[in-house]
Parts: C-alpha cells; sequence; structure tokens
C-alpha cells in the first residue's frame, strides 16, 4: 500500500485495527513507537546495485490496556514524518512483533488494516537462467547451477 493511499483510508475510519492474515487482531491497545524512511542499498545476485526506500512504522503492545490510538492521532504521527518522504508516495512496512519482529506488506479491507506477507525474491532472473515465467514465491535464485552467486 502507498503512502497516499494509506491516509486516505485512515481518514475513512474512526477506529484503528490492525489484523494479522490469520485472522488474529493486534491488541487495541497498541502503539506506533516509530514513524519514518528506510533505505536499503544492496547489490542484487545479478550483480546490480540497488536501492529501495520504504515508509516503516513499527507497531508495539505494551502492558497499558487502555491506551487506544486514533486515526487522526496516526495522521498527525504521519505528518511529522513527511519531510522524510521528500514528497515520494512510498509503499509502507510494517514491523510487528510476535515470534520475532517481522515485516508486513499493508493491506485493508475497508475497515481493518491488514498485515500481509512479504516474500523474498530474485531480482536478477535473467543473469540466474530463471524463465520469467516461472515467478514463484519461494523461486531460489541462487542454485547451485546458476552462476548468479
Amino acid at each position: 500500500m502507498k503512502l497516499s493511499t494509506f491516509k486516505q483510508n485512515l481518514n475513512e475510519v474512526s477506529t484503528l485495527t490492525i489484523a494479522l492474515q490469520n485472522g488474529t487482531t493486534v491488541p487495541n491497545h497498541f502503539h506506533i513507537t516509530e514513524a519514518g524512511l528506510v533505505t536499503k542499498h544492496f547489490v542484487d545476485c545479478g550483480g546490480t546495485l540497488r536501492t529501495e526506500k520504504v515508509v516503516n512504522i513499527q507497531v508495539w503492545v505494551a502492558s497499558d490496556v487502555d491506551h487506544r490510538l486514533a486515526p487522526q492521532k496516526l495522521l498527525g504521527i504521519l505528518e511529522k514524518a513527511n519531510p522524510l518522504f521528500a514528497g515520494e508516495d512510498l509503499d509502507v512496512e510494517v514491523e510487528y512483533q510476535t515470534d520475532t519482529v517481522g515485516k508486513y506488506n499493508l493491506a485493508f479491507d475497508g475497515k481493518s488494516f491488514l498485515l500481509t506477507a512479504k516474500h523474498t525474491d530474485c531480482l536478477a532472473k535473467e543473469t540466474c537462467g530463471i524463465p520469467v515465467a516461472e515467478v514463484t514465491t519461494k523461486a531460489a535464485c541462487c542454485s547451485p547451477n546458476s552462476n548468479c552467486c
């Protein structure tokens, strides 16, 4: 989900609900402890230098069960972070801890925000000898015979 869509959706709800794909909801007394820009500079397995940027929002649950974050309050937090984004309409990524800290994509079902799974991918399929039509979420580009790693 792009930042502009996230803000639009926040304006459409009166309460802030976040759910995982398995149907469980994040306890409604969660906090947003960070909203920022994450920039990743890396070399893919084909040797191409790349840069990725996302808006990162960290969700944290504490013991203060009377806490409730209103959608307008979250919009205010995003406004304070807005200079970091330099006018770019970036994808939103959410960090949330279950067994370990996980990074999730964000979706919206009309009333709740959904933490959806992120997947790894090979960004150099041609170099790694993977047919572009063979796009799967678990494809391993660096197989022993791929000559890309």
